[in-house]
């Protein structure tokens, strides 16, 4: 009797490989409708009458909305069923891409930017976490690197192809297109992502409604160190980033002619880095975390005193790629090991927020720099974040055996 009420428990859980890819296709369009105005800056600027760097602010304005409504957001919809609300999202996505195909001037292509920026936020607050709630604690890293893998197919193949439909048929129809799969997505998710329980559900959300106060997630100040981790990381590495072409066509000598090759092959590390951080470290994302900063910290130290020398600089810039694509999956792990389940919800909007932080005040950070000590000071600056990154992951370590041993 006991031998045969306890054999259940044993059987490990079938890994939910379509509810991920459901997840990761959603991610994939979620990205390509971010990043879509980067690869057509000439063209909208023609048709629109503006400046290609206004054209470009359009990211800007996406990402910056992002940051201001994800968070409050995430806590006004805390209740709400979030499979439902991933469905919603990509069809407020939808009609943000749509807007942006019919707008008449700039200025109304900034007011559908800023509806998408507000779904993509949301988007992104709930992803990570449903990931999540779908498999065990062991086997996060893993949901969480297929998840991420739609971003950085987004990045490899949704934003060139987009790019090339815009080219051949017109902006407007690459945000129309956009906007029609959008819908296409809402529908796999609708019929092949599973909906979630999570710890706030049932009788977390009855002790919630009561006037008892309950006591204070011990998790939470982890979840604010791994958010100040991912920002730090991020601020370094947009400031250098952002102005990576002008570094390979000057202080390397890449003809401009292959800088998109080569940009296509640091995608494509990154890519290899990512299924690396599932796949080896998705157990184990505090070890694979400080050995992606060190490494990711010593390809941009080789990059920036090994430029004049091609095929060693090309060597240092590929194993960047590579090193950099596992820090997304492995930040996020991070986050979703550190946090409770019933915090996870909130700790991505967080998470979220603290990315965009980053994304947004590394181009700015980067700008600065630039403008005051030149190029070759990007990289070396780079380097000096990442080393207070990796000093911030030792004392998250720390602080979570403590708060394990407290329990």
């Amino acid at each position: 009797m006991t031998a045969t009420s306890t054999t259940p428990a044993r059987i490990a859980p079938k890994f939910p490989w379509t509810g991920l890819i459901a997840l990761a296709t959603a991610t994939f369009l979620s990205v390509t409708s971010e990043m879509i105005p980067t690869g057509l800056l000439p063209d909208m600027s023609a048709s629109l009458g503006v400046s290609e760097a206004q054209i470009g602010l359009l990211v800007t304005v996406f990402a910056f909305t992002v940051v201001v409504t994800s968070a409050p957001l995430t806590a006004l919809t805390r209740r709400w069923p979030r499979h439902g609300l991933l469905i919603g999202i990509l069809v407020v996505l939808g009609i943000s891409n749509a807007l942006t195909a019919i707008a008449p001037d700039y200025a109304f292509v900034v007011g559908s930017r800023v509806l998408g920026g507000v779904a993509h936020g949301m988007f992104w607050s709930i992803v990570g976490a449903y990931a999540g709630h779908l498999v065990p604690k062991e086997q996060i890293g893993r949901a969480v690197s297929i998840t991420l893998g739609g971003g950085t197919l987004a990045f490899v193949l949704g934003v060139p192809l987009g790019t090339f439909a815009g080219h051949v048929f017109g902006w407007r129809l690459s945000f129309g297109l956009l906007a029609a799969l959008m819908m296409v997505g809402a529908l796999v998710i609708w019929k092949f992502l599973p909906a979630v329980e999570r710890e706030a559900d049932g009788k977390r959300r009855r002790e919630r409604d009561r006037t008892v106060p309950r006591p204070r997630d011990r998790t939470i100040p982890l979840v604010i160190m791994v958010c100040v981790i991912a920002a730090v990381t991020m601020v370094g590495h947009y400031a250098f980033y952002t102005f990576v072409v002008p570094f390979l066509t000057g202080p390397m000598g890449v003809p401009s002619g292959d800088v998109g090759a080569l940009l296509f092959l640091y995608g494509i590390a990154g890519a290899g880095g990512l299924i690396l951080a599932g796949s080896v470290f998705g157990p184990r994302p505090q070890l694979g975390l400080i050995l992606a900063l060190v490494v990711t910290g010593i390809a941009v130290a080789a990059l920036a005193v090994l430029a004049g020398q091609i095929v060693l600089a090309l060597i240092a810039f590929i194993l960047w790629g590579l090193a950099f694509g596992a820090l997304p999956p492995l930040l996020q792990t991070r986050m979703l090991h550190t946090s409770s389940p019933a915090f996870r919800d909130t700790a991505s909007a967080l998470y979220t927020t603290s990315f965009n932080v980053g994304i947004g005040g590394g181009a700015l950070v980067g700008a600065v720099i630039y403008d005051a000590g030149g190029l070759m000071v990007l990289p070396w600056a780079y380097v000096g974040l990442l080393v207070v990154s990796v000093a911030l992951v030792l004392v998250v370590g720390r602080m979570s055996r403590t708060v394990v041993a407290t329990h």
